[in-house]
């Protein structure tokens, strides 16, 4: 039987007293959630997390997190709460992109759980814990309080889930803090660049918790073609770093989806910034979405790999940047790439192949449940659109462990990858009137060498090649190498002794190199020295015929700035050297952003095998002094000074300097100089405020009309 609310108080007198029955006990009000504390210190020091700046929490997953949940009253015996975390627009508990989970006593590897740690009065402390393979992204957290009735759910908020390198279940643990530190946490690193003659370094501003930076890569997942085509699906597997890091190595270029940055390797960077004026990925992030998310203008291999390492460390993904010289690009597959030359010595662009002076990619470290643990650890992944991989310009992850043995049958893009660094090279001569290709060298040697990254800790230069392949010239290598070719003839037709190798039949009877003579400066003349030799014992009259070209960094020639052509007899195994200059004049209107030279001789010989000597020369800029004046302190102005001084006999016009540095400027600082007559210094004041401790890398680069871009970066360690 029921009774209104007023016959139960007259039927129940005592209620009227003040004291209750245990036969009656009193009413409670329903329970309703009046505050959550998303414990936005603790959670995000536990996690490794403070680091980002944002008002919400972020956590990662497999690691359990404290939430603080206040309700109008104090929770009762046999009253219980349900939580439910759901990500993506199409939240469902088959493809684990939802979870609905009650209090239990103890925290869950596998599932979602929540554990009461403590009430006080009308607050309950809960220890939430997410499965080591959840999918990252932004989840909803909502409530729902139990209490023998229907309570309505209430949305507690929205919190982001990264994944976990500290987590041993995570598939992208690593267990070394060292390593955590430096691949996942440092804002900041260095770029090897040049040639494999003189390799230099450029900072780069990787600033993944900075602003904005979170939303945005969250964002780029979200505008993905897997996410066009399957919201649902896609998101569920974003539990995966093999799928995401595929995933962002086709949205960093705007090739299919009109992703972050668009590539340009033509010399000419009008419409948009030249990839060698920018210094960090935080102003290229921040543009693509300020645009409405419209690719940026324009990126080469260095850009993008620094921005897809922005964009893995942001989501937690370990990742390194690896510069390769003398990279091959080999287009058709055959662990080969062909260069060709015409009679004069002018490289000519046919086919596709090409070596690269130096080539950026990735590593990430990440399992392979899909090949087995063998290949865990380093995968290599490649923003940079060179070649199309299942139909749109993707590259990776490919196991670095199968790159070393020649397993170029795993997924993905392994042959690729193990061509960059170990293909053979071809050269020929090309006859533009008889349109005949002659191949007069292979060799096995020159493709794949110094392969650079960054040391853990500082900025030294740790040579990689040897994780990439057993010794050049070893009997390993050589096993290594035709393992691949067969595994790859098999898939498209070729066998490792076939034609896609041409025979050689010819010995070459002279040997040559072309040795430095000075320095290699932007201003200055270039003076090289031609020497030759007679391998043979008999004389041997030689005609060389000599360019030199301005190149992009890719290798592809630009502009002719110089030929000439000689003819010498070289007695029985006699050595000449012949002196050759290239002036300031001929080469400056035509020089890239890359300031590099090509210069080769193509020797001929009566009735012998051509041989084409050829050098790959960078000239340096003039210096850029950076000078930090004072000790830097949080929140306290600290001066810093650039002096710049001409090297030209002649004004130099159009002077830019600019600068940037996570957590020292905001955004980036653009300041406009007067021209500089010939040998005049210019000292450029400036002031930076940091506003967090540690250490930190600013970056300026100075700009005008005969130097493009002069970069210097400086280390600043900040105190509280």
């Amino acid at each position: 039987m029921q009774f209104p609310l007023k016959q139960l108080r007259i039927l129940c007198p005592h209620k009227a007293l003040g004291f209750s029955s245990p036969f009656f006990p009193p009413l409670l009000t329903a329970l309703t959630l009046t505050n959550i504390d998303w414990q936005l210190e603790a959670n995000p020091s536990a996690h490794h997390t403070d680091k980002y700046s944002s008002t919400e929490l972020i956590v990662r997953r497999g690691q359990a997190f404290t939430v603080i949940l206040t309700f109008n009253r104090a929770l009762q015996t046999g009253e219980s709460l349900t939580f439910t975390a759901e990500t993506g627009p199409k939240p469902s508990l088959q493809a684990k992109t939802q979870a609905v989970f009650d209090i239990s006593s103890t925290a869950s590897n596998s599932t979602w759980s929540a554990v009461q740690q403590s009430t006080d009065s009308s607050s309950v402390s809960i220890s939430i814990s997410s499965p080591a393979n959840a999918a990252i992204g932004r989840y909803k957290l909502s409530v729902q309080p139990a209490s023998g009735g229907s309570a309505s759910r209430r949305t507690l908020g929205t919190f982001v889930l990264l994944f976990n390198p500290w987590s041993s279940g995570d598939d992208v643990f690593m267990p070394d803090s060292t390593e955590q530190k430096e691949y996942v946490l440092e804002e900041f690193g260095i770029v090897f660049a040049g040639n494999v003659n003189r390799i230099n370094k450029m900072g780069w501003n990787y600033g993944q918790f900075q602003g904005d930076i979170l939303n945005i890569c969250l964002s780029i997942l979200d505008r993905s073609l897997s996410y066009r085509k399957d919201p649902a699906t896609d998101v569920s597997r974003r539990n995966d770093p093999k799928y995401v890091g595929r995933v962002l190595s086709a949205m960093v270029n705007s090739n299919d989806d009109n992703g972050v940055l668009q590539g340009n390797w033509s010399g000419n960077y009008s419409g948009g910034t030249s990839p060698s004026s920018w210094n960090g990925s935080v102003e290229i992030l921040q543009k693509w979405k300020d645009a409405g998310f419209k690719p940026v203008k324009y990126g080469q291999c260095w850009v993008f790999a620094s921005v897809l390492t922005t964009v893995l460390r942001c989501l937690g993904i370990p990742t390194r940047m690896i510069s390769n010289f003398n990279s091959a690009h080999d287009a058709d597959r055959n662990l080969s790439v062909d260069v060709y030359y015409d009679e004069s010595g002018n490289p000519l662009s046919m086919g596709n192949d090409s070596v690269w002076n130096f080539h950026v990619w990735n590593e990430s470290w990440f399992t392979r449940s899909d090949l087995g643990p063998s290949y865990n650890g380093w995968q290599i992944l490649d923003a940079t659109p060179q070649e199309k991989s299942a139909g749109i310009y993707q590259c990776g992850p490919a196991s670095l462990i199968a790159i070393k043995e020649g397993d170029v049958d795993l997924d993905y893009d392994s042959p690729f990858v193990f061509a960059e660094v170990n293909a053979d090279r071809i050269t020929w001569t090309y006859n533009i009137r008889t349109r005949e290709a002659k191949p007069i060298s292979s060799e096995t040697k020159s493709i794949g060498q110094f392969t650079s990254t960054k040391a853990v800790g500082s900025y030294a230069r740790v040579d990689v090649t040897n994780n990439y392949k057993y010794g050049e010239g070893s009997q390993k290598e050589r096993e290594v190498y035709e393992k691949a070719r067969t595994k790859l003839g098999r898939v498209h037709g070729f066998s490792a002794t076939s034609e896609k190798r041409p025979k050689i039949d010819q010995k070459p009877e002279i040997s040559g190199k072309f040795k430095v003579d000075g320095s290699l400066e932007i201003g200055k003349d270039v003076s090289l020295i031609l020497v030759l030799r007679n391998l043979t014992s008999d004389a041997k009259t030689v005609k060389a015929n000599m360019t030199a070209w301005t190149i992009v960094y890719t290798g592809k020639p630009i502009n002719e700035v110089w030929k000439d052509s000689l003819s010498s007899t070289l007695a029985s195994e006699e050595e000449k050297q012949f002196p050759i200059k290239i002036t300031y004049a001929e080469y400056q209107q035509n020089l890239t952003t890359d300031n590099m030279i090509r210069v080769t001789a193509l020797c001929q010989i009566e009735s012998g095998i051509d041989v084409v000597v050829e050098r790959n020369i960078t000239l340096d800029n003039p210096d850029l002094v950076m000078q930090v004046l004072s000790d830097a302190k949080v929140n306290e102005p600290v001066n810093v000074e650039v002096i710049f001084t001409n090297p030209l006999d002649q004004e130099v016009k159009d002077c830019v300097l600019q600068a940037e540095g996570s957590d020292l400027l905001k955004g980036k600082l653009k300041i406009e100089m007067p021209s500089l007559q010939p040998g005049q210094s210019s000292k450029v004041p400036f002031e930076i405020i940091p506003t967090k401790s540690g250490t930190k890398q600013l970056l300026v680069n100075f700009s005008c009309d005969k130097f493009p871009d002069v970069k210097a970066f400086e280390t600043i360690n900040v105190a509280n």
